[in-house]
């Protein structure tokens, strides 16, 4: 996968995150809901970079050649999302219709004591996991998030809900890997997100949707390292209100010798990308990576 992700500015979020904002917190949503679709429009029309990273992936996914509506509708469904985010976040999911499949696995590694990495992917809302982790007592969740590269969802996060913000843990400082070993042995999950490479990260190129894409080998070398579960998260945006959140296990933790983790790491980072794969073609509309996923 390309790292352009990490180096451009993403117009696309901050322009959302600043007028969504304002828009949800002083309009409510179903207004809010309403202007989306002006919004959306001028955004398409504007935007000739995600136009393109758009037609790109969708021509992967669809049974037939994308054309301007399937555009706007994947602009759209990602507007959506992040509208929903900030009610999410502000305690306000009663207005969402959010199911949720695979929950009950989940606590059952848990059950076990060993925590478990929840991976996620930037297909669909992440939110939708914060909001299991606030509100239900037996999911108790910390977020490994690269700080630096977020300010914008950070400043939202402790405008919206400072008791979310303070489940975070920061990527990169010198007690991250403490933090994260310490969330574990307590029996927690530890959120994260897979599909990205960051800077100069270790990375796997797996096949994916057609063509290799380089993945993140880190977050498999902290599942091995540790010997946790890793269970992959969707929370996949259906319309209207409605959210399907699946919880799915990708291993149920690495238990082989030494010798073998290296292996058993690459192993599980291309058995991730076909679950992406997988849910992408059943959710394309859900898919927010609007850059060159497939550039070297």
């Amino acid at each position: 996968m390309s790292t352009a992700w990490f180096a451009q500015r993403e117009r696309s979020s901050t322009f959302w995150l600043k007028v969504i904002i304002w828009i949800a917190r002083h309009l409510g949503r179903r207004v809010a809901r309403g202007l989306l679709y002006p919004i959306t429009g001028y955004f398409v029309i504007s935007s000739p970079a995600t136009r393109k990273a758009s037609r790109n992936f969708l021509q992967r996914v669809l049974d037939h050649p994308p054309g301007w509506q399937d555009v706007y509708r994947h602009h759209h469904c990602f507007a959506s999302v992040i509208l929903d985010r900030v009610f999410l976040l502000a305690g306000r999911e009663s207005l969402l219709d959010i199911q949720v499949e695979g929950y009950e696995m989940a606590l059952e590694q848990l059950a076990k004591g060993r925590g478990a990495i929840l991976l996620g992917s930037h297909l669909g809302s992440f939110e939708a996991l914060r909001v299991l982790g606030m509100y239900d007592a037996g999911l108790s969740l910390k977020v490994l998030m690269i700080v630096e590269h977020n300010q914008m969802i950070t400043r939202m996060l402790n405008l919206l809900n400072p008791e979310v913000a303070r489940t975070v843990i920061p990527v990169g400082q010198p007690d991250t890997f403490l933090r994260v070993k310490e969330a574990l042995d307590q029996g927690e999950m530890v959120g994260m997100l897979g599909d990205r490479v960051v800077d100069r990260e270790k990375q796997l190129r797996c096949d994916f949707l057609g063509e290799t894409a380089g993945f993140p080998t880190g977050p498999m070398q902290l599942a091995v390292a540790l010997k946790v579960p890793v269970i992959m998260f969707y929370g996949i945006y259906e319309g209207g209100n409605r959210y399907r959140v699946y919880f799915e296990l990708l291993t149920p933790g690495f238990q082989g010798p030494r010798e073998e983790r290296q292996a058993a790491i690459q192993e599980l980072v291309c058995r991730y990308a076909r679950h992406l794969e997988a849910k992408a073609r059943m959710a394309p509309y859900n898919w927010f990576n609007f850059y060159d996923y497939w550039r070297p």
